[in-house]
C-alpha cells in the first residue's frame, strides 16, 4: 500500500517495552476521538501479549460488538456501506456478546461495527501463528471505512513483531514515560519507524508531571500530550480522560481533519 495516499488513516501506537502506557494510550485515544465524533476502530496488533480488548472491557466501556446477527449486525453493515460506497461485508453470524477479531473482520467473517459513539475495539486472533499479520492488517485497512481512524496497538519495544503494523500504518504515535530505559527503547522503535516509513506523527509521555523540551528534540516530532500518573485504573480517572482528549485534539488539527469523519 501507499503510504502517500491521502486519504490513509492508520496510526501505529508503538513504544519501547512492556508497560510504557501503549495499550491504555491506545485505548484513551480511541475514545477521545469518539467522544469528537469520530467513527474510530482500534485493533490488537500485540497477538503474543493481547490485552487491548481487556482493558477497554475492564475500564467500563464494553467492546462495541453487534449484540445479534440481525440487529447489531445489518446496522453495523448498513453503516459501513454508506461510508465506502461498497456492498455488505459480514458474511458470517455473530453470536451474542462474543469479541470480533482483527482476523475476523479483515476477512469479511463478522462486519465492521462502525459506531460514532464509541469505539470499535478488536482482539488479536485466537491463533496467532495461523495468520501473516501484515496480510491481516492490510485486509483490515481495506474494509475499515477510509474515513474512520484506524488505532492499531503495537508490539512492545522494538521488536521484529513490531514492524508488520508499522508496514500496515501511515503513521505512528510514540508512548513513553520519563525514564532513560524506556526513553531509549522509544527511540529505537522511532528508528525503526521511520526506516518502516511510518514516521512518528508525536509523543504521548505517560505518568508525567511535565516534559522537558528535550522530549521533543529526542523524537524529533511535538508532544502531543502528558498523561497524569494514576492507579489503579487510569482510564477511569477524568484527568486522564481530558488528557487524552487534549492529545487527540493535537492529533485531529495536526493530521487527521482532512482525513477523518470528526463532528
Amino acid at each position: 500500500m501507499c503510504h502517500s495516499d491521502p486519504a490513509r488513516r492508520v496510526i501505529a501506537v508503538a513504544g519501547g517495552k512492556g508497560g510504557s502506557g501503549k495499550t491504555t494510550t491506545t485505548v484513551g485515544l480511541a475514545r477521545a476521538l469518539s467522544r469528537r465524533g469520530a467513527p474510530v476502530v482500534a485493533a490488537d496488533a500485540d497477538w503474543d501479549l493481547p490485552n487491548l480488548a481487556e482493558l477497554a472491557d475492564e475500564t467500563g466501556t464494553p467492546v462495541a460488538t453487534p449484540e445479534s446477527p440481525r440487529s447489531g449486525a445489518v446496522e453495523s453493515e448498513t453503516l459501513e456501506a454508506k461510508s465506502t460506497g461498497s456492498g455488505s461485508v459480514g458474511s458470517g453470524s455473530i453470536e451474542p456478546g462474543g469479541r470480533s477479531t482483527v482476523t475476523q473482520v479483515a476477512r469479511g467473517k463478522r462486519p465492521v461495527p462502525v459506531d460514532r459513539c464509541a469505539p470499535v475495539v478488536l482482539d488479536a486472533p485466537d491463533r496467532p501463528r495461523q495468520h501473516d499479520a501484515a496480510v491481516v492488517l492490510e485486509d483490515l485497512d481495506d474494509v475499515v471505512p477510509e474515513d474512520a481512524p484506524l488505532l492499531l496497538d503495537c508490539p512492545a519495544g522494538a521488536s521484529p513483531d513490531v514492524a508488520a503494523p508499522l508496514r500496515a500504518a501511515d503513521r505512528c504515535v510514540l508512548v513513553t514515560p520519563l525514564r532513560r530505559p524506556a526513553l531509549r527503547d522509544a527511540a529505537k522503535t522511532a528508528a525503526i519507524a521511520r526506516r518502516l516509513e511510518c514516521p512518528p506523527l508525536g509523543v504521548v509521555v505517560t505518568r508525567g508531571r511535565s516534559v522537558p523540551d528535550a522530549v521533543s528534540e529526542l523524537f524529533r516530532c511535538p508532544v502531543l500530550g502528558r498523561i497524569p500518573a494514576r492507579s489503579p485504573v487510569p482510564l477511569e480517572d477524568a484527568a486522564v480522560e481530558a488528557a487524552y482528549d487534549s492529545a487527540a485534539e493535537t492529533l485531529v488539527e495536526t493530521y487527521g481533519r482532512d482525513r477523518w469523519r470528526i463532528a
